[in-house]
């Protein structure tokens, strides 16, 4: 991601790699590059240039870097002190603002392109959370949400529910079934991905032993490095519980391979 921030650098969230931006492409050499996108930056650069009289502040995970610096911000809010707030989901869930009547959503649609089974579901609700943040005083809110594929966008909770549980079923995705993530990480990419292929034909042969358990993958993971350990995963699918928790345990007690940490996470919130 490009931070603007004192001189402008590349830097990675996940793994914490910083570098200056290339003057040149890799692949082509061109060097007409530009950076595109609207991240929190670009969009508090943006609104300061469009209402240059409103006090606007920014809340994401850079400006709320120290301790104590988010809830400083949010205090300001709340006394009126800051007149539009620019944030990521950290300022949709669980605030009470009477103040607020306009809430605007960017990239709405974004979280859909996760690849996890839960990125329609955890969409809705957030912009169901964040809508909630408008009209919470006495004067009704309006609520803006700008998407590149506004039909993909889900507002009818109702509907969305539906529609969701029938293709879940039809996937034989929870809840119709019950599933565990197994989740290798380590420093070798070549010992983790060994690792990860050592543990589903282990899981193939308890599961043919006569549990009703399917085993999808391994494949590295959607975050395929995180903070220098590389990541590979296996999910486990069953009826319910009791042969992904066996089968589990004996991954688990089975796993010997030096510099690969392997953990079995029944019911994951997330398969990133």
């Amino acid at each position: 991601m490009l931070h603007r921030a004192g001189s402008e650098r590349l830097r990675c969230h996940l793994c914490g790699h910083d570098e200056a931006p290339r003057r040149a492409c890799a692949a082509c050499g061109s060097t007409k590059l530009a950076p595109l996108g609207g991240g929190t930056e670009k969009v508090e650069e943006q609104l300061e240039a469009v209402v240059p009289k409103a006090r606007v502040a920014r809340l994401d995970r850079d400006a709320a870097g120290g301790p104590g610096q988010a809830a400083a911000l949010l205090a300001q809010f709340a006394r009126r002190q800051i007149d539009v707030l620019v944030g990521t989901q950290m300022v949709a869930k669980g605030h009470d603002f009477p103040g607020v009547t306009l809430v605007g959503v960017l990239d709405a649609d974004g979280p859909l392109h996760l690849p996890d089974f839960r990125a329609a579901e955890r969409c809705v609700q957030l912009l169901s959370q964040v809508s909630g943040r408008a009209g919470r005083g006495d004067a009704p809110g309006r609520v803006l949400v700008q998407a590149f594929k506004p039909d993909a966008v889900a507002l009818d909770y109702d509907a969305f529910a539906a529609e969701e549980l029938r293709r879940r079923e039809r996937l034989r995705f929870p809840p119709f079934v019950r599933l565990a993530a197994v989740r290798l990480s380590g420093n070798s990419e070549v010992r983790v991905r060994g690792a990860a292929e050592r543990a589903a034909s282990a899981a193939r042969r308890y599961a043919a032993g006569g549990d009703a358990l399917d085993v999808l993958g391994p494949a590295p993971a959607p975050l395929a490095k995180v903070r220098g350990k590389h990541r590979w995963q296996l999910l486990l699918r069953a009826p319910d519980h009791a042969p992904l928790q066996r089968i589990g345990r004996a991954l688990q007690a089975s796993h010997d391979v030096a510099g690969v940490q392997l953990a079995v996470d029944v019911d994951p919130v997330a398969l990133l």
